[in-house]
């Protein structure tokens, strides 16, 4: 089952312009089976949200992307969220307490709004998200000892829906199928999803491996990328 779990719809987050509706077509035709909605500091799509899967059967999982007082964190199974910005070490415990998960996002893009070198002083991230290869090398180098779940792909939902752009577009394949949040963090926990990409058509898996054994002794499930000639760029 591919699902996108980064995405923002317009009506909490002003760097989209998607409707719920229109995020689920498009993802639809991409071989989505759910879309994750993490709006900027904003958790006001939920009701609705619950309403639209309630209605079509498609499930919704709406999270947030917190920007804590490090950096961006993005988080599932929660009720609410601190309406004052806090230490990501605070953020990442409140959801650890309600028996969330929670991941970095873009920890070292160039917007200032990563966690960067705090990935080496935060506990209890369940991911770290990287786009292009440069970032997951340079993640892996940074955040070896860290990242003890699995590594997460992002990629802007907008980027996608633009008619006439050609975009290697970076998914999660869940190795079971989810229809609930609790389903949804259960495997999330589990930490088997693999990374996927949609190039012409269709979806390539990426199998991910680490020969490094100091690296495998510090992480639950680590992998690293091997070279290849797919660049995976937006």
């Amino acid at each position: 089952m591919f699902i996108d779990t980064h995405m923002h719809e317009m009506t909490y987050s002003p760097d989209s312009f998607l409707k719920l509706e229109e995020m689920v077509r498009i993802g639809k035709e991409k071989g989505l089976g759910a879309l994750c909605i993490t709006d900027h500091d904003s958790m006001g799509l939920k009701d609705y949200a619950a309403e639209y899967t309630a209605r079509t059967g498609f499930p919704i999982f709406v999270g947030i992307e917190y920007y804590s007082l490090q950096g961006d964190i993005v988080a599932f199974g929660i009720e609410d969220y601190p309406k004052e910005r806090i230490p990501a070490q605070d953020f990442i415990d409140f959801v650890k307490a309600q028996g969330g998960v929670c991941f970095a996002a873009h920890p070292f893009r160039n917007n200032n709004r990563g966690l960067e070198e705090n990935l080496a002083v935060v506990r209890g991230l369940d991911g770290v998200e990287v786009l292009k290869w440069k970032y997951i090398f340079c993640c892996m180098y940074e955040s070896s000892g860290i990242c003890k779940a699995v590594w997460i792909f992002y990629t802007w939902f907008q980027r996608l829906s633009c008619a006439g752009k050609k975009s290697v577009c970076v998914r999660h394949i869940f190795p079971n199928e989810v229809r609930t949040m609790d389903e949804f963090l259960a495997e999330f926990k589990k930490g088997q999803m693999k990374p996927a990409y949609y190039v012409q058509g269709g979806y390539r898996v990426l199998e991910v491996q680490n020969n490094d054994k100091k690296v495998q002794n510090s992480i639950k499930i680590p992998f690293t990328f091997p070279a290849r000639s797919d660049s995976m760029y937006l």
